[in-house]
C-alpha cells in the first residue's frame, strides 16, 4: 500500500486562514476554506475562526457533517435522486432544506454536547430521503438513512419541519452504534425514550432554551390544525400530548403504576417510553440550566458505558445514577429522585425519604 501523498503548497496556510475570513472577497474566502481542508484524510472538516487575546486570527479544524438529501419522488424506492449535498446551497424544495438543516442541528448537538462525531463517532455520513411514498404518514431511520414522508395533509403534515422528529430518528442511529437496545419491551421503550431525549435536546440546543423553559414536546409540528393536540408526545407530562375524537387520547403512562403490558407496538415501546421520558425531563429541570449539559451528558454516558442491549428500566436507571455520581452526589441524588418520582425506584433509594416504592 503506497504512502499518502503529502502536499506542500506554495501559499502558506496562515495566509489561507486570513483569506478564509475575508468579507471583501467572498469567492476567494470560500476557495481558501476549501483549500485548507483539501488533501486531508477522508472525513469532513471545517475551519473555526476566532480572535485570540492578542488580536490574532486563529484557525482550527474541527469535525463537520457530511449530509446528502435525496428525493424519493413519492415512490418507496430508496434513496431516490440526489438533490442536495454538503457543499450545496439551499434549493427550492422546502422539505429538502428542512431535512438538511435538521441533520446539521443534530450533528452539532452530538459534537458540541458529547464530543461525538456523527452517529458512529467516526464521521458517518448523514443521509436522508424526502417525499417518500404517497401521503406517507411517518419518518423513520432504516439503519442507514433518515426517510421522511409528506403526511396526508389532513392529520399529518410534512415531517421535515420538526427538528425533534429529526433528532429522534437520528438518535436511533446513535443507539444502534452504542448499546443497540433490543426493540422490544422495556429495552425497546428505552430505545424510544433515548431517541426522544436526543430529539428534545437537539431542539433545545438549537433554540438555546434552558430545561425550565423548554416545551418538552416531541413532534409539535407534525399535526395539522384539525387535530386536537399539541404534539405526538410530551416528555414532561406523558399522556397529555393529544386528546382527539379520531386519534383518541395519548396513551403514555407517566409512572410505573400505569405500565402497559401489551403484545402490540413491540410490547408498548412507544407507550411505556413515557416513563423514562418523564424521568429525564424531571432530572434536567431539577438540575437547572441547559439540559444538554449535565443531564444530557449523564444519559449519554449511561448509554455508552457498557449498557446491556436487554437493559430494563431499573438497569438503565442504575447506569444513569452511576454516571451522575461521577459528577457529584447532588447530581446522583437528583437522578434517584427522578426515577423515584416515576416509580422505577422505591422511596428508599433517595436519601432522606421513607417508604417502599416500585423498584
Amino acid at each position: 500500500m503506497s504512502a499518502p501523498i503529502e502536499r506542500h503548497g506554495v501559499v502558506p496556510s496562515y495566509l489561507l486562514a486570513r483569506l478564509a475570513a475575508s468579507g471583501r472577497f467572498p469567492r476567494a474566502a470560500a476557495a481558501a476554506r476549501q483549500t485548507l481542508t483539501a488533501g486531508r484524510p477522508p472525513f469532513r472538516a471545517r475551519i473555526d475562526l476566532s480572535i485570540d487575546e492578542n488580536g490574532d486570527l486563529v484557525a482550527q479544524l474541527s469535525d463537520a457533517p457530511n449530509r446528502t438529501i435525496s428525493d424519493a419522488g413519492n415512490t418507496q424506492t430508496l434513496p431516490g435522486i440526489l438533490v442536495r449535498s454538503e457543499d450545496d446551497g439551499p434549493v427550492d424544495d422546502v422539505s429538502v432544506n428542512e431535512a438538511f438543516d435538521g441533520l446539521g442541528a443534530t450533528f452539532e448537538l452530538l459534537l458540541t454536547a458529547f464530543g461525538r462525531n456523527s452517529l458512529d463517532d467516526a464521521g458517518a455520513p448523514l443521509d436522508a430521503s424526502v417525499h417518500y411514498g404517497v401521503d406517507y404518514d411517518n419518518a423513520f431511520w432504516d439503519g442507514e438513512r433518515m426517510v421522511f414522508g409528506d403526511g396526508d395533509g389532513e392529520v399529518f403534515q410534512g415531517f421535515t419541519g420538526s427538528i425533534t422528529v429529526i433528532g429522534h430518528e437520528l438518535a436511533h442511529g446513535v443507539v444502534q452504534h452504542t448499546a443497540n437496545l433490543e426493540y422490544q419491551g422495556q429495552p425497546g421503550a428505552l430505545n424510544e425514550s433515548v431517541a426522544d431525549v436526543f430529539g428534545a435536546l437537539t431542539e433545545q440546543y438549537s433554540l438555546g432554551h434552558a430545561a425550565a423553559d423548554a416545551t418538552w414536546l416531541i413532534g409539535a409540528e407534525i399535526f395539522t390544525d384539525a387535530v386536537q393536540g399539541k404534539a405526538l408526545r410530551s416528555m414532561i407530562a406523558p399522556g397529555t400530548a393529544y386528546d382527539d375524537d379520531e386519534l383518541g387520547k395519548d396513551p403514555q403512562p407517566d409512572h410505573m403504576s400505569g405500565f402497559v403490558r401489551t403484545t402490540e407496538d413491540n410490547g408498548g415501546v412507544h407507550i411505556n417510553s413515557g416513563i423514562p421520558n418523564r424521568a429525564f425531563a424531571l432530572f434536567a429541570i431539577d438540575l437547572g440550566g441547559n439540559a444538554w449539559q449535565t443531564a444530557g451528558t449523564v444519559w449519554y454516558r449511561a448509554l455508552t458505558g457498557g449498557l446491556s442491549s436487554t437493559a430494563t428500566f431499573t438497569e438503565f436507571a442504575d447506569a444513569t445514577v452511576a454516571a451522575a455520581a461521577e459528577v457529584d452526589e447532588a447530581t446522583a441524588t437528583a437522578a434517584r429522585r427522578a426515577w423515584t418520582t416515576v416509580g422505577v425506584y422505591g422511596d428508599e433509594r433517595v436519601p432522606g425519604t421513607d417508604g417502599v416504592g416500585a423498584d
